[in-house]
């Protein structure tokens, strides 16, 4: 894909990703990311930030966001405070220069000659909804469409019998949506008036919480992080690397973040190009994203369409 193609695709979905966050209460819009190669590794577990977590204020209009609390730490996971006090101080006082979707450590499209198509479904929680859209699931199940499914911790504790039939389901991959769904940044910005870390020692619990749940829900850690938002500065990135893990944007906006209509999700879904990456949520059952890919994915099968997991896409 062209650099301007994805540029283009860029700039269309960048009015729509917070879709996580409550979109169907404000009408939000979800929006893309950039690309290293990690050779993926055990990550360590969760460390509690040094400082403070408390509940970051959501930028003004937006109401007041609440930050749920990275999970309990266990005894034996003290072990791995070093490595987040090591991340913590090997980047204390660096300065970002760069900050959205499309920064420098983020995969936005899949590798050049892969003709297939990656779909990847948020599962957000919290405040931005811990539905779980059963239709869209068992949509995919049906035709055998494999996909990349972003669970947050908060939607993981929410829906803990769905995440374990999830994650034995070799149609899909499971992967890391954060712990508290922030923006990740090391200086607090904020993204759809959702506060983001604040810190490297904050990036690494947002990554690393999870990292810690979701080893433990599928006997390994995931290989692909995305943010809440999808919005990272690229010491934040930098860090998600240093964990030996991908963090994975998006090529198209399939469904605005859960707030697009279902004619809308088929004309977006239709129109993606070979090789793009797709995002679209599964967490508002409500939304038009089910009936969407429910009209767009038979006629793209039938046309020889092919689609695929990310880990399938990126050896």
């Amino acid at each position: 894909m062209s650099l301007s193609r994805r540029m283009l695709l860029l700039v269309a979905a960048g009015g729509a990703l917070a879709g996580c966050q409550a979109a169907a209460q404000r009408g939000a819009r979800p929006l893309p990311a950039g690309e290293p190669a990690v050779t993926p590794s055990p990550v360590p577990s969760p460390m509690p930030s040094d400082r403070a977590s408390g509940s970051p204020t959501a930028s003004p209009p937006e109401p007041a966001v609440p930050v749920a609390a990275a999970s309990p730490v266990a005894p034996a996971a003290q072990e791995a405070a070093p490595a987040g006090r090591s991340v913590a101080a090997r980047y204390a006082g660096v300065e970002p220069a760069t900050w959205g979707l499309d920064v420098p450590g983020v995969i936005t499209v899949l590798p050049d000659g892969v003709r297939a198509t990656a779909l990847t479904f948020d599962a957000c929680g919290g405040p931005g909804g811990s539905g779980y859209d059963a239709a869209l699931i068992e949509l995919l199940r049906t035709h055998g469409v494999p996909a990349t499914l972003f669970l947050n911790a908060r939607w993981i504790d929410a829906n803990p019998a769905e995440s374990e039939r999830l994650a034995a389901d070799p149609l899909f991959e499971i992967a890391n949506h954060g712990t508290a769904h922030r923006p990740l940044s090391v200086t607090g910005r904020s993204a759809y008036g959702i506060a983001g870390t604040r810190d490297p020692g904050e990036v690494y619990d947002e990554i690393a919480g999870n990292t810690a749940k979701l080893s433990a829900l599928l006997g390994r850690p995931p290989r692909f992080f995305r943010s809440g938002t999808a919005h990272y500065d690229d010491v934040a990135t930098r860090i998600a690397a240093d964990l030996h893990t991908r963090v994975a944007g998006f090529t198209v906006n399939a469904d605005g973040g859960a707030t697009f209509t279902a004619a809308q999700v088929r004309a977006e879904v239709a129109a993606a190009p070979r090789g793009a990456i797709l995002i679209a949520h599964m967490n508002h059952p409500a939304s038009g994203t089910a009936p969407g890919f429910a009209a767009a994915l038979p006629p793209l099968l039938a046309a020889g369409h092919t689609f695929t997991r990310l880990s399938d896409a990126l050896r």
